[in-house]
């Protein structure tokens, strides 16, 4: 066992052996590509074939298969006996489908580096090792620079003029983090304690975290392990002799898969929870062109991509709503099929077992791709004509045809979110003409869902409209529209959503980003202009006490978002 740092890296077999047993037995098992700056995968360690082979479940990552049979190299991290462990450099060595799992074999670790993990262990950054961080409360931004990292809390070194956000902080602040392969990372967190350094003018300011997700703390527990894995390599003459961090990798280094996928430039997007649904509209934007090449929907991206909606929708909610209205530079096909997939989780989800909810999301998600089918000018008409309704309504069919290999859907709820969506209580609507008898519950709430989202957007015949004359729309056809569907979404969601560019009484305008039970605005991000939230077209957050910052709401704006 020979010390190296605060890492120690372990040859016995024996010691090897017992570590792994604790990682197959607690299921804590992250997959980090070696060559990648990507975020760790969670999979399950299941067995140990001791100096032969790991074997592995990478249901969960099976995108990343054609990557690990190219040859990629990877390696495991996880806590196992109050240790953080660390496999040496592994390849994949076979992998096959066993009912309805992908298991895969690699070679066995030759080593593990372990570092003693200790709840006040903190991971401190050396010279070399910069990390921009945002201190963010109320309407005041601080720039300022991580010093070290915990389990539960930090240091950031801040200019003087932090002293008054932190003196007016009356609860958590958020912190704001962007390493420099591009990763950024969010957290609430109370200050606790300051010190001034009066030679170089700046506060060395520690904070506690505050309401981590499990998702925050595994993210946290990767950058501890990772700053403490850079660090060693700082502190060792030879540097060669470790694997550099994938999260220090300057951006010039990278592929630039993160920051630019496909045309997208990933920055431009609003909030950090809009860069994150890029991928899935990245995986809609191909599956049109599939589709249009005779393909049908993949089922395998399909149900990893509602995998993510449903893990982002536990992480934070109201997030994810406002994200949804932050995907303007995508095909409007596919920000609709987004938007209704989130919203109808939202409405409908909270009760219901986890693969009906996923089988709603997915469903919400394609729902319109079949448009991708029909001959594209239809959508440019100025007019709706009996001949253009006819020849769209093809659609629903054309894409229940290509769902029909995606064997994991329900088949049920597929027909009434896709097969219903656009079918009316009087029978006026498409494609079968069905009426209030004949349509189940789920169809007439996609309908009401559909018809709001779709309303929000401008269309050729008219423009985007606001929540109120949605609602308005909506109630005075009730021969259309089931009445108690609409009053329930009218009450779930408020009189003015998340994701509404609100006019306040001060002349000012935001997106509301959160609202509270009786649906007053909670949280607001300022917009200087009447567009579309990107990056550059947003400004300061408003946080609690709206009324008495930004006065009284009195009216949404109409954005085509």
């Amino acid at each position: 066992m020979a010390q190296q740092d605060e890492f120690e890296t372990i040859a016995s077999t024996t010691v090897i052996e017992s570590l792994l047993s604790t990682l197959i037995e607690t299921g804590g098992v992250s997959l980090c590509l070696a060559a990648s700056g990507a975020s760790p995968e969670p999979i399950v360690l299941m067995e140990q074939h001791i100096g032969q082979a790991l074997v592995m479940d990478l249901s969960s990552i099976d995108y990343l298969l054609h990557h690990l049979q190219g040859g990629a190299t990877f390696y495991l991290c996880g806590q196992a006996q109050g240790k953080i462990v660390q496999t040496s450099l592994l390849h994949l060595t076979e992998a096959r489908q066993a009912g309805g799992r992908l298991l895969c074999c690699s070679d066995y670790p030759v080593s593990l580096e372990v570092l003693q993990r200790r709840e006040s262990f903190r991971a401190e950054l050396r010279m070399g090792m910069v990390v921009p961080t945002i201190l963010c409360g109320g309407d005041a931004e601080i720039e300022g620079e991580l010093r070290d990292l915990s389990q539960d809390g930090c240091q950031l070194e801040l200019p003087l003029a932090a002293s008054g956000l932190l003196a007016e902080a009356a609860g958590s602040l958020k912190l704001m983090f962007t390493f420099p392969d591009g990763t950024y990372f969010e957290v609430f967190g109370e200050a606790r304690h300051q010190k001034t350094d009066a030679e170089r003018h700046l506060l060395r300011v520690g904070f506690s975290f505050v309401e981590c997700s499990a998702e925050q703390e595994r993210q946290i527990w990767y950058f501890v392990c990772e700053i403490e894995r850079e660090a060693a390599r700082y502190k060792k003459e030879e540097q060669s002799e470790r694997q550099p961090s994938p999260l220090f990798a300057l951006p010039s280094k990278r592929s630039g898969a993160e920051e630019l996928l496909g045309r997208r430039d990933v920055k431009r997007y609003a909030t950090p929870m809009a860069r994150r649904l890029v991928k899935v509209a990245a995986y809609l934007d191909a599956q049109l062109l599939s589709l249009q090449q005779g393909s049908d929907i993949d089922a395998r991206q399909l149900s990893r991509y509602s995998d993510r909606i449903l893990a982002l929708h536990e992480e934070d909610r109201e997030a994810l709503l406002f994200a949804s209205r932050c995907l303007f530079p995508e095909p409007l096909v596919v920000r609709h099929g987004i938007a209704v997939a989130i919203h109808l989780l939202d409405f409908l989800g909270a009760s219901m077992p986890r693969e009906l909810r996923k089988a709603i999301v997915a469903s919400g998600l394609v729902h319109d791709l079949g448009k991708a089918l029909v001959p594209q000018v239809l959508f440019k008409a100025p007019h709706f004509e009996a001949s253009h309704r006819k020849a769209i309504s093809e659609h629903v069919q054309l894409l229940l045809e290509r769902l029909r290999s995606c064997q994991w859907l329900s088949a049920g709820v597929a027909q009434a979110v896709v097969g219903g969506i656009n079918e009316r209580m009087d029978g006026s609507g498409y494609p079968g003409g069905l009426s209030g008898g004949d349509l189940n519950e789920l169809a007439k709430a996609s309908a009401i869902v559909d018809v709001v989202e779709a309303m929000r957007r401008d269309r050729a015949d008219r423009p985007a409209k606001t929540v109120q004359q949605i609602y308005r729309h909506l109630l005075q056809h009730p021969h259309q529209f089931d009445m108690r569907w609409v009053k329930r979404y009218i009450e779930h969601f408020k009189g003015l959503p998340v994701g509404s560019l609100a006019r306040f009484s001060s002349q000012q305008q935001g997106w509301i980003l959160r609202i509270d039970a009786k649906g007053n605005p909670t949280e607001v991000l300022l917009s200087p202009q009447v567009e579309p939230p990107m990056r550059d077209s947003v400004g300061v957050l408003v946080r609690n006490n709206i009324t008495e910052r930004l006065g009284r709401t009195v009216g949404e704006i109409a954005v085509s978002t």
